[in-house]
């Protein structure tokens, strides 16, 4: 009989939360152990924390490696934050102990753009412990880059891509909600542009940089701009209300270029409850090619709840991934855990053994 995979999830915010959530409704996956960087819930019980009725004998820890060797999870979710050089020390923590890494922070979709050294030093530390380590979500990790790269693949040539995601953010924490500006006022806006506490979606050079790598485009640079999105009424969110006036949201763009033209252009306006002024949420993808393709839909795909459903569906192909740093290009698409997650595992293996 095949044993529960063992799962560690770090993070106990909005995504943790919901992570912990998936992985406890999934059967053949065993949810062992959680860690927080609040010093607050160390100690608390992760039920009480992620909002169930109930213990569930698992206490959060504020200190990842003693963890390992009382938990000896195989794959750990890391959801605590969004920068690599602030996620580096966790992941290299946890490949040092053989854990493979599935990690929700956007620089870590692909970690060669921003950090060349610093992906190539945990590419090679992975492979020396024998451990995978891969970076998904919504965006990036998805939308804007793995279901781009996707649609490509019926075309025989690309001219230029653009694709625009318009979301609502009031699934999302204090942290993602500051990033974008939300409540303050346009001049303060401004100001957090300037001393880098507004930086509106962090993941754009990350998806370009996947998408051109994939096509063998070579990105001469990569533009990008951030215009606040001003609120004509009042919006009441979970976690924020936003006055008429003040910003509800990030207009951010970004558009890449190869051989002096734009090739890659990408639009992300991220807001609070943006149906309150009549618009509307969703996806869409133009390719420029042969064929040319649109693909749209609305409302949007949920953020919350489809970064926290592919960072447990990504388990079965990270634990058959090859020992290294991957990105969501590299590895076989994820597919639902419908069932029994051992049992994807299983057959995956046995389906290489017949290469």
């Amino acid at each position: 009989m095949l044993a529960p995979v063992r799962v560690l999830v770090l993070g106990t915010g909005q995504m943790g939360s919901r992570i912990a959530r998936v992985v406890l409704q999934k059967e053949g996956l065993d949810l062992v152990a959680a860690y927080g960087r609040r010093v607050e819930r160390a100690g608390m019980d992760l039920g009480q924390a992620i909002g169930l009725d109930r213990d569930l004998g698992i206490r959060i820890s504020g200190k990842l490696s003693p963890l390992m060797d009382r938990a000896r999870p195989q794959v750990a979710i890391q959801a605590t934050c969004s920068r690599l050089a602030d996620a580096i020390e966790e992941i290299s923590t946890l490949v040092r102990h053989g854990v493979h890494v599935i990690t929700i922070a956007e620089e870590m979709a692909y970690p060669f753009c921003s950090s060349p050294k610093m992906a190539h030093e945990l590419h090679r530390l992975a492979v020396d412990h024998g451990a995978a380590v891969v970076g998904t979500g919504i965006n990036p990790g998805f939308v804007l880059d793995l279901l781009v790269i996707t649609l490509t693949g019926v075309c025989s040539e690309i001219q230029s891509i653009a694709a625009e995601r318009i979301n609502d953010l009031s699934p999302f924490g204090p942290a993602v909600l500051g990033s974008q500006g939300v409540g303050l006022t346009p001049a303060q806006f401004r100001k957090g542009l300037e001393d880098g506490t507004v930086v509106g979606h962090i993941g754009f050079p990350q998806s370009i940089h996947m998408i051109a790598s994939t096509l063998g485009w070579e990105v001469e640079r990569i533009e990008e701009s951030r215009e606040p999105i001003v609120s004509r009424v009042r919006r009441e969110a979970p976690l924020v209300t936003v006055d008429p006036g003040h910003v509800a949201g990030c207009r951010h763009t970004a558009v890449a270029y190869r051989e002096g033209r734009p090739v890659i252009s990408l639009v992300h306006p991220q807001q609070v409850l943006p149906e309150l002024e009549g618009v509307k949420t969703g996806d869409t993808i133009e390719i420029k090619g042969t064929p040319s393709i649109r693909l749209a839909g609305s409302p949007e795909i949920s953020g919350g709840q489809g970064t926290s459903a592919l960072a447990v569906n990504m388990i079965p192909r990270i634990l058959d991934a090859a020992p290294g740093l991957h990105t969501m290009a590299d590895l076989p698409v994820p597919a639902a855990i419908l069932v029994d997650a051992r049992k994807s595992i299983d057959r995956s293996f046995q389906e290489s053994q017949l290469d």
